[in-house]
C-alpha cells in the first residue's frame, strides 16, 4: 500500500508539473501573437500622380523626396532648411513593390544626431506644402528637390 501512495503521490508532481509548464508555455506564446499584433507594420506606398508619374510615399501617403545637393550618406539639409523640409524618421517598414529593401538604410545627422533613413544612400525628406495624401508641391523646388521613385537617378 505504501508503494501505492508513494507512486501516486509522484504521479500526481509529474502532472501538476507538466500542467504548469503547459500553462508557462501557453502564456509566452499568448504574449508573442498579441507583441506581434500590437505591432503595426508599416508600408511605404508606391502612388502615382498625373503630373509627376509614379512616387514613394509613407504609410499615410505623404510623398517622400530627396535633395540634390546631399551627398549619399550625408544630409547638406540643416537648420531652416528642415524647418520646410523635415526628415522621414519612420522606423521598420514594409517597402513596396518595384523597391529592394537592401536599398533603404538610415544616417545619423550631423546636426541632431538622429537616425534619417535613406533611400540609395540619400535621407528622405518630407514638404511642408504638402498638406494631404497625394500632394506632390515640392517636386522640382529651386530644381534640387525630387519625388523618390524606382528609377530616380541620383547625383554622383
Amino acid at each position: 500500500m505504501k508503494k501505492w501512495m508513494v507512486f501516486s503521490v509522484f504521479m500526481m508532481v509529474l502532472v501538476l508539473a507538466a500542467c504548469g509548464k503547459e500553462a508557462n508555455d501557453s502564456a509566452q506564446k499568448d504574449k508573442a501573437v498579441s507583441g506581434t499584433a500590437d505591432e503595426k507594420t508599416v508600408s511605404l506606398k508606391l502612388l502615382e500622380s498625373e503630373t509627376t508619374g509614379e512616387y514613394l510615399a509613407d504609410s499615410k501617403g505623404m510623398t517622400l523626396y530627396f535633395f540634390k545637393n546631399d551627398k549619399s550618406g550625408k544630409s547638406n539639409c540643416m537648420g531652416d532648411c528642415l524647418k520646410k523640409w523635415p526628415p522621414f524618421m519612420e522606423r521598420d517598414f514594409a517597402v513596396p513593390k518595384g523597391f529592394d529593401e537592401k536599398d533603404f538604410g538610415t544616417i545619423k545627422r550631423e546636426d541632431t544626431r538622429e537616425e534619417q533613413v535613406t533611400y540609395k544612400g540619400f535621407p528622405l525628406y518630407y514638404f511642408v506644402k504638402d498638406k494631404a495624401a497625394g500632394d506632390v508641391n515640392g517636386e522640382g523646388v529651386k530644381n534640387v528637390w525630387y519625388i523618390v521613385n524606382n528609377k530616380t537617378a541620383f547625383p554622383k
